[in-house]
Formats: structure tokens, C-alpha cells, sequence
């Protein structure tokens, strides 16, 4: 039961940084600010998704 909760939390997980990805390239920023963004969440994927909710630009 444990195995198909976490993959499922993947999948969430893997959603929204696809959102927040779309998001960024989308934005009016700049695009040092775009591809800083989202190497972030590439690399940190849980921690860089909640950085960018916090701390990123807004729409």
C-alpha cells in the first residue's frame, strides 16, 4: 500500500513542477531569471517548487 501512496506522491509531485516550469517560461521575467528558476526546481524539485511558490515572481 505504502509503494502506490508514494507513487503517487510522485506523480503529484512531478505535475507540479511541470506546472511551475510552464509557469516560469510563460512569466514576463527576464530570462536569466527564468533559467535560474528553473534549474532550481530541476535539481531541487520539492524544495525548488516551494522556493519559487514562496519567492518567485508573481503573475
Amino acid at each position: 500500500m505504502f509503494i502506490e501512496f508514494s507513487g503517487l506522491l510522485g506523480l503529484l509531485l512531478l505535475i507540479a513542477d511541470v506546472w511551475a516550469i510552464v509557469s516560469i517560461a510563460q512569466s514576463p521575467a527576464g530570462t536569466g531569471a527564468k533559467v535560474g528558476w528553473i534549474v532550481l526546481i530541476l535539481l531541487l524539485p520539492v524544495l525548488g517548487l516551494l522556493i519559487w511558490l514562496l519567492a518567485g515572481p508573481r503573475g
